[in-house]
C-alpha cells in the first residue's frame, strides 16, 4: 500500500492513536536494532538543520536520526545553523563533499522557494543541491475567529464576497505559503482582501487570539490547541489529503477549491551536494524511509501536524522538486512579492 493510500484510509481512530503515542514514545535504543546494511558512512554522519535546537524540525531530526543511524552504522549528528532563512544551512552542506556524510533536512523554503524570494543566494537549490528524499508533508490551515459567521469553507467564500474590501488576513510572512493561499481565496472571492504579513506565527497566533484579525493561515502544530478549544475554527488544510491530527478537517479541494495555491502543500526534506553518488542516494533515501515507518517516526511527525512520507526515493523526490518549483514562482509573482 502506498503512503498516499494510508494518508486516506486510515481511520480517525487509527491517526489519533499514532499521534497519542508520541507523548509516550520511548528512547529508540529500546527497540531491536536494525542491522545496517553496507554504508557508505565511514565516520558519524552530520544533519544540517536550518532552525534552532527544541523546534518541531529538530525534534524529529533527532528521533530520526537515532534510527537512521542505525541503518549507516554510525551515530548521527544534529548540527543547529538558524538564521538567513535557511541560507546559512544550506551553504553548509552546499559546501560540503560529495560523500553523503552531510544533508540537510529542511522545509520547502530553505530548499526550493527562497530562490524566488531573494535577489541573491549563495547557492540556488535547483542545481547545488541533490534531492533525497522526503520525510513529511506539511500542510497549513485556514483558521478564522469563534465569532467569524462562517461555518464552513463554503460559507467563509460568500462571507469574504460580501465583506469585499474589509476583511484582513494574517500570515507568518512575506511569500509564505499562508500569503500565497489567501490571496489566491480573495482573487477567488472577489474579496480585496488586505494581507498582515508577520515576523513568524506566534504573534499572528496572539493578534488571531486577540481579534486584531480574524482569518489566519498557520501550521496545526501552532494552531491546534486554540481550534480544540474552540478560539479559532479550522476550515480547510492545504495538499492532497486530510491531516491526521485534524482528520475531520476538509481540504481545499474537497471543499471545492482546487488550485494550485491550495492544493501544493510543503515538505519536510533531506538533500545532500550537488554530484552525491547515486548508490549513496538511495541509502539516505532507505535510512530515512526507515526512520519515519518506526513507531516514534510516525508518531512525532504526527504529533506535530506533518503528513509522514516513507515509500519516497531520490528520482521520485527530484522529479516533484522539478515541477514545483515553477509553480512557486509563478504564485509568488502573481502575489505580487518582489525578491528582496
Amino acid at each position: 500500500m502506498t503512503q498516499d493510500m494510508h494518508a486516506t484510509q486510515w481511520s480517525r481512530r487509527q491517526w489519533l492513536a499514532v499521534a497519542a503515542s508520541a507523548a509516550a514514545a520511548g528512547p529508540l535504543g529500546a527497540h531491536a536494532q536494525a542491522a545496517p546494511a553496507a554504508s557508505f558512512a565511514t565516520r558519524p554522519v552530520r544533519v544540517v538543520v536550518p532552525f534552532a535546537a527544541g523546534g518541531a524540525t529538530d525534534v524529529i531530526a533527532r528521533v530520526l536520526g537515532e534510527r537512521m543511524a542505525q541503518r549507516f552504522g554510525q551515530s548521527v549528528v544534529v548540527d543547529n545553523k538558524p538564521g538567513a532563512a535557511g541560507l546559512i544551512a544550506g551553504e553548509a552542506v552546499v559546501k560540503a563533499p560529495a560523500d553523503g556524510m552531510t544533508a540537510l533536512l529542511g522545509t520547502t523554503s530553505s530548499m526550493l522557494t527562497n530562490k524566488y524570494l531573494y535577489k541573491k543566494t549563495p547557492y540556488d537549490p535547483l542545481t547545488d543541491l541533490t534531492p533525497l528524499v522526503r520525510v513529511c508533508l506539511a500542510p497549513i490551515v485556514l483558521v478564522v475567529t469563534a465569532d467569524t459567521p462562517a461555518q464552513s469553507l463554503q460559507e467563509f467564500m460568500a462571507w469574504a464576497r460580501a465583506s469585499k474590501g474589509r476583511l484582513t488576513y494574517g500570515s507568518y510572512g512575506i511569500g509564505s505559503h499562508g500569503q500565497l493561499a489567501c490571496t489566491t481565496l480573495s482573487e477567488v472571492a472577489g474579496a480585496d482582501m488586505t494581507h498582515v504579513a508577520y515576523k513568524g506565527e506566534a504573534p499572528m497566533v496572539q493578534d488571531l487570539l486577540g481579534g486584531q484579525v480574524r482569518i489566519g493561515m498557520g501550521s496545526l502544530l501552532s494552531l491546534k490547541a486554540h481550534i480544540d478549544s474552540g478560539k479559532l475554527r479550522a476550515l480547510a488544510v492545504t495538499g492532497p489529503r486530510r491531516v491526521p491530527l485534524a482528520p475531520d478537517t476538509p481540504t481545499f479541494a474537497e471543499a471545492g477549491y482546487p488550485q494550485d495555491a491550495l492544493s501544493l502543500v510543503g515538505w519536510l526534506a533531506i538533500a545532500g551536494p550537488r554530484g552525491l553518488p547515486t548508490d549513496v542516494a538511495r541509502q539516505w533515501a532507505a535510512a530515512a524511509n526507515h526512520a519515519v515507518a518506526s513507531r516514534e517516526g510516525m508518531a512525532r511527525i504526527i504529533a506535530a501536524g506533518f503528513v509522514p512520507v516513507d515509500d519516497d526515493t531520490p528520482e521520485k523526490f527530484a522529479r516533484l522538486w522539478a515541477q514545483e518549483a515553477p509553480i512557486w514562482g509563478r504564485l509568488l509573482q502573481a502575489a505580487g512579492v518582489q525578491p528582496s
